[in-house]
């Protein structure tokens, strides 16, 4: 991998995660060509430095390095294969995929890239717009040590922690399995605290004692009283997303001959849930989804 100074990076997916991420690269002085279908999103890109390209194969012009954060592996294998983007890229190119992908799909996806000459590292992240815009993302990077090594200065300008969980495939089945007791949690704390107001005690007492006591988790202490009992439903990130990943990890643990009766649990109440909402509501109003069921 050539010198950060002359490294050609393409990011396609500029939405509101890619947006700021891609942003946190031109600021560490990467050269950085950036795709979205969305015409507001290339302009955002192109007012703070970047080089927005109109088609994928355009920004895939002559990369070194093809970070992809996009909403599913189907998606970034489309954007990799459809009209044969990926021979855009320069020889022995590396791509990062930051997307939340199913694990399996990602071996296939390193097995497909590698007969083309091609490297890939899955480096799902957490953290929310919020952390992305403060480039303090949590990084789960999955695949050849060497390869990660090459990744690590890219995945450092966008991340505060950089975990490397092991093989290829790796960094998404920890992606998955974070974001299965994150929505776990989510449901645990809705649930207490309607079981304690409809016994009469006052929510925000209830979430005061949970983030003092055995109960606390990262429902309890960042968005029970910021965005449930508030009622703004505004962290950020889509309920579909949130069953998505949960999914991901049922259907692993079904892959694995696993029998886990609190995901199958889970990713059924989260999946029914967007099947209610629908996919692009925020993931705390689940909140509602609840009480209606309750």
């Amino acid at each position: 991998m050539s010198p950060r100074k002359n490294l050609r990076v393409a990011f396609i997916g500029l939405g509101a995660m890619g947006g700021p991420m891609a942003q946190h690269l031109l600021s560490a002085q990467f050269e950085v060509t950036g795709f979205d279908l969305s015409a507001e999103a290339r302009e955002r890109f192109a007012a703070v430095g970047g080089v927005p390209a109109e088609t994928v194969a355009e920004a895939f012009n002559g990369a070194d390095v093809a970070v992809t954060m996009l909403p599913n592996g189907k998606v970034v294998q489309d954007a990799l294969f459809k009209d044969g983007a990926w021979q855009s890229l320069s020889a022995d190119a590396l791509v990062i995929d930051m997307s939340s992908s199913a694990p399996n799909d990602t071996r296939e996806l390193a097995e497909r890239l590698h007969q083309k000459g091609l490297r890939l590292v899955d480096a799902p992240v957490s953290g929310g717009v919020k952390r992305a815009v403060e480039g303090s993302l949590t990084i789960m990077a999955g695949g050849a040590s060497d390869d990660i090594d090459q990744a690590d200065p890219i995945l450092c300008a966008m991340g505060g922690q950089i975990f490397r969980t092991g093989p290829i495939g790796s960094g998404h089945a920890m992606k998955a399995i974070n974001n299965f007791v994150s929505g776990a949690g989510v449901l645990a704390a809705i649930e207490g605290v309607l079981l304690g107001r409809t016994f009469g005690l006052d929510p925000r007492t209830i979430v005061d004692i949970l983030n003092s006591s055995s109960g606390k988790n990262n429902a309890t202490e960042v968005k029970m009283k910021q965005f449930i009992l508030s009622e703004t439903f505004g962290s950020g990130f889509a309920l579909g997303l949130m069953a998505k990943d949960i999914r991901i990890a049922a259907d692993l643990s079904k892959a694995l001959n696993l029998q886990l009766p609190t995901l199958a649990g889970t990713a059924d109440a989260w999946d029914a849930a967007r099947h209610a909402l629908g996919p692009d509501v925020d993931h705390t109003k689940i909140a509602q989804f609840v009480k209606d069921q309750a």
